[in-house]
């Protein structure tokens, strides 16, 4: 159904919610790049944690999943449940080590990290490599998911409304900063969620209910879309479940799922209050995005696999869906879902970019506080050249999207490009040894493969696997050949964050970390196990056994009760 008058009024409504926080957040001050790009580093962990994962929530999303449900059933989502893992090593041995680093961003911790002009060049590449093609790609495929929608729900030319869409997201991120981008995310995921929810209801009651949908499933496909296990599904190659399940969630940086933390990850446990609210809110983060979010999406992805069957663009499910099954009123609120989706992480994207471009480039490089009169001047004028450079990064972002026709595709796209080096960014942490042309090289190196295997025609699998043997191989040669950081670097870093385990005694004077690797793995393994159970139990409840998922989710609570008395 397209739209009518009152979805009208309830996309504008959105629209005041924002220009009312970025009100609140000009008057609450951005005095300082900590206000403007660290929310004043004095956020809640709940805060913090729907942020990351409202961020994460973007308007491609949906669509990415309906394509991979429909050419891989719901196995193909351990494309990005293996991030989980990750995602959950991080809560419990990175991100305290994050917050005591106190840095704005996860750039400038390369020169906690390291030392001397290999870590002040590593910082400066690495801001702008990140800033621009890897940020801007991520701005890319986020709006071409945007269009769609646009396009197939309002029919509207896609471009006049996306410009819109950024002049408005620029200009408000410009004005409040990161303290506006996580009150609005807050209330964004909570307006996202209740649409694809809703959306999730009317599709399945369209083709019947569960039973129903379950049973035309079977009588149009072949092979058991339903199943969880990427190894026995014929549309997955082993190659590719192998990947997935042990190399996707430690190989390559993602964003949002970076080995270790990183980015706006980063960014978000940094503005928290202490450790304690860092690491809360990661863990948060992790059960909202893994073990809550994904129902809605692949129950609509499903049904559309129904309804709309050999659809040559499988994403584009999503959006007809929408029109397919909402009845009048509702089309507003899932297009202010979406809206907020697509607000929630261009603005983060936006403010986390231009943080790298100010902070680790201009401020590093250009114009050091060194060169103003007063510290307070310097502050003012980066705020100031930050807002500008906000929408600057803005028009790049459109530019970049006109060269994107598929969602997926830039996933992957990201994936193989920085393939390898995801065990330099866990073992820098602990491991002496690295250096700053260990980052460097992997990154080269990386960058390298990811040519050499595109050029022999790869599959992503195939690519995965040839680029992060030859970056690893790579980044642990340029280390032992390269000299160490020297004594008082290490010592610095060492006395900083005081990572855990027996590889930095030489450089502890005497002082140890209080921090245990036992305790937390199993933690790990709590969370871990408390996420795939919920995720499990759901689709149990759904389609097979209600014995089977009531045994799943109360399984998931008593996990949660554990792991919440041992933190």
């Amino acid at each position: 159904m397209p739209f009518e008058p009152i979805d009208y009024i309830v996309v504008a409504g959105y629209v005041v919610i924002l220009a009312g926080v970025a009100y609140l957040a000009k008057k609450r001050g951005q005095d300082s790049l900590d206000d403007y790009f660290g929310g004043g580093k004095d956020l809640p962990w709940w805060l913090i944690g729907v942020s990351m994962v409202a961020t994460t929530f973007a308007a491609d999303t949906p669509l990415a999943i309906t394509g991979i449900v429909a050419r891989q059933g719901i196995a193909g989502n351990w494309f990005w449940w293996n991030w989980m893992i990750s995602g959950v090593i991080t809560v419990f041995i990175y991100a305290k080590l994050w917050k005591r680093a106190d840095v704005l961003t996860d750039v400038e911790f390369i020169e906690v990290r390291y030392g001397g002009k290999p870590a002040s060049f590593l910082r400066g590449f690495r801001a702008l490599y990140f800033a621009f093609p890897f940020n801007c790609v991520i701005m890319g495929w986020v709006t071409v998911g945007m269009a769609k929608i646009l396009t197939v729900v309002t029919g509207a030319e896609q471009w006049i409304a996306i410009i819109v869409l950024y002049a408005i997201i620029a200009l408000y991120i410009a004005i409040s900063g990161l303290w506006g981008v996580v009150v609005t995310d807050f209330i964004q995921f909570f307006l996202a969620m209740a649409g694809t929810i809703a959306l999730a209801y009317f599709a399945v009651d369209h083709v019947g209910g569960l039973t129903e949908l379950k049973s035309r499933l079977g009588d149009i496909y072949s092979y058991d879309v339903l199943s969880f296990n990427p190894f026995t599904n014929p549309e997955i190659m082993i190659t590719t479940a192998l990947v997935w399940v042990g190399m996707n969630w430690w190989a390559a940086w993602y964003p949002g799922a970076e080995p270790g933390g990183g980015g706006y990850i980063a960014q978000r446990m940094l503005s928290a209050k202490d450790e304690k609210n860092a690491v809360g809110g990661t863990l948060l983060f992790n059960v909202l995005m893994y073990a809550v979010r994904p129902w809605p999406w692949i129950l609509v992805g499903l049904v559309s696999m129904v309804v709309f069957p050999g659809l040559e663009d499988a994403e584009s499910g999503y959006p007809m869906m929408m029109l397919e099954v909402l009845p009048a009123g509702w089309m507003g609120l899932l297009m202010v879902a979406f809206l907020s989706a697509f607000v929630s992480t261009i603005s983060t994207q936006l403010n986390w970019g231009t943080s790298y471009v100010i902070n680790d480039f201009y401020k590093r490089f250009i114009r050091p506080e060194g060169d103003f009169e007063t510290p307070q001047k310097a502050q003012k004028h980066y705020v100031g050249i930050s807002r500008i450079a906000t929408i600057l990064m803005a028009g790049i972002g459109i530019g970049v999207s006109y060269y994107f026709d598929s969602v997926s595709g830039g996933w992957e796209f990201i994936l193989s490009l920085s393939a390898g080096i995801g065990g330099v960014l866990l073992l820098r942490w602990f491991w002496w040894r690295i250096n700053a042309w260990s980052e460097i090289s992997a990154m080269v190196a990386a960058m390298i493969g990811a040519v050499i295997s595109n050029q022999a025609g790869f599959e992503f699998a195939e690519s995965m696997i040839f680029t992060t043997a030859f970056s690893t191989v790579i980044w642990l040669v340029a280390t032992f050949v390269t000299a160490p950081e020297s004594k008082e670097t290490l010592e610095g870093f060492y006395a900083r964050v005081r990572p855990m385990g027996r590889g930095w005694d030489e450089y502890s004077r005497g002082v140890k970390s209080t921090d245990r690797l036992a305790p937390e793995i199993v933690n790990i393994i709590y969370a871990v196990a408390l996420i795939f159970s919920f995720l499990y139990g759901m689709g149990s409840i759904f389609f097979s056994s209600m014995i089977t998922g009531v045994a799943c989710m109360l399984l998931s609570a008593v996990l949660s009760v554990l792991l919440i008395r041992r933190i």
